[in-house]
């Protein structure tokens, strides 16, 4: 099994920054393509970032020139480094994994998501 890890949330001021973090770990894996969602209260989760395995990464229109998402591989780890939050950008981020794991002498396409880290903007 997979399991995904975020950290990095909190209470921070508008314009300010923070840095989310999202650890992989477990089962023997290739890396296909890696997410930030959010939800806020009363809302669907969203797509907020992704980066695939090749290095292409698409963003949120409410997030584009703000959030960057980018991994380092040595530690198996995806962030979302987010600067000039605004207030409508509190929510509970979730890191999303689309991987390909080896079970059983094969390679299963699988996905995976984190237990959720809250950031909250104060306007």
């Amino acid at each position: 099994q997979v399991q995904l890890v975020e950290s990095g949330g909190g209470l921070v001021q508008a314009g300010g920054s923070l840095r989310l973090s999202c650890v992989i770990s477990g089962s023997m894996f290739r890396n296909n393509r890696m997410n930030w969602y959010r939800q806020a209260p009363g809302k669907q989760r969203e797509l907020v970032a992704g980066l695939t395995s090749g290095g292409a990464t698409n963003y949120a229109d409410t997030v584009k020139d703000r959030f960057t998402i980018s991994r380092d591989n040595a530690k198996n780890t995806v962030y979302l480094q987010m600067s000039s939050l605004k207030h409508e950008d509190t929510a509970v981020y979730y890191c999303n994994a689309n991987l390909n794991v080896l079970q059983y002498g094969r390679w299963v396409g699988a996905e995976y998501w984190g237990q959720g880290t809250q950031v909250t903007v104060s306007s």
